[in-house]
């Protein structure tokens, strides 16, 4: 049977160039690659490969030099600035390293915020906040600050906060480079399950071995170039 709907995403001879004054630096280098929706994917290789560049471009944070890129079968640079910021805001969520959660809101309200940008309306912001805080097994820490949770509670709080608006696609940036083996364990196995019970499309950039093994599809890249699985050089 033929799949009519669109990958989550689809790129098209992508590049992106910084400037630092004179001197130019290719970040992603003509990549084309498709993503499947529901998919568990990787984006994997070194500090200073392109990753998280590839990854701002997929999460409409930066705009490609060249190249197109589509997410839920929408050409993101047709789309005007506003429309742009709606489209993320809605349609996808973020997970960071360094967990970015607002350090004078509480874990609920960290959570919640994410409705309140999108306008949910209160009833249905409190019943979804307080699902998905049970749903990553600290319910009983909603009212802590970010300061009082441990780092595997913190990263917790922000899957927490980008599956609450319920995306189509979640992108995490090194989700477990800030904990230890344990913990990141915890968190990978929560990850995978949230995909698999929301059938959320995972994107994570990482060099993280025990997270590579759970990706369903992975994607190396070198040099801000996508290279063939035997010639990644390990980080």
């Amino acid at each position: 049977m033929l799949d009519n709907n669109p990958p989550a995403v689809r790129l098209e001879h992508v590049v992106k160039t910084y400037r630092a004054g004179a001197v130019e630096v290719a970040a992603v280098r003509d990549i084309s690659l498709e993503i499947p929706a529901c998919c568990f994917a990787a984006i994997i290789g070194p500090s200073g490969s392109g990753k998280t560049t590839l990854l701002n471009l997929i999460g409409c944070i930066d705009a490609p030099d060249n190249g197109r890129v589509e997410v839920n079968g929408q050409d993101v640079g047709r789309l005007s600035d506003n429309a742009l910021a709606d489209f993320r805001a809605r349609h996808i969520g973020f997970i960071f390293q360094s967990f970015s959660l607002v350090p004078v809101l509480s874990a609920y309200e960290n959570v919640e915020y994410p409705l309140l940008l999108i306008g949910v309306p209160a009833a249905e912001r409190r019943r979804r906040t307080a699902a998905m805080l049970e749903a990553v097994g600290l319910a009983r820490q909603a009212k802590q600050l970010p300061n009082e949770l441990s780092g595997g509670q913190k990263q917790r709080v922000a899957i927490a906060r980008a599956l609450v608006k319920q995306p189509d696609i979640v992108l995490a940036d090194e989700p477990t480079a800030n904990l230890d083996t344990g913990n990141g364990a915890a968190i990978i196995a929560l990850m995978r399950r949230m995909q698999t019970e929301l059938r959320t499309t995972f994107i994570f950039s990482t060099h993280d071995p025990q997270l590579m093994s759970h990706a369903e599809l992975s994607f190396p890249i070198r040099d801000g170039m996508l290279v063939p699985h035997e010639a990644e050089v390990p980080a």
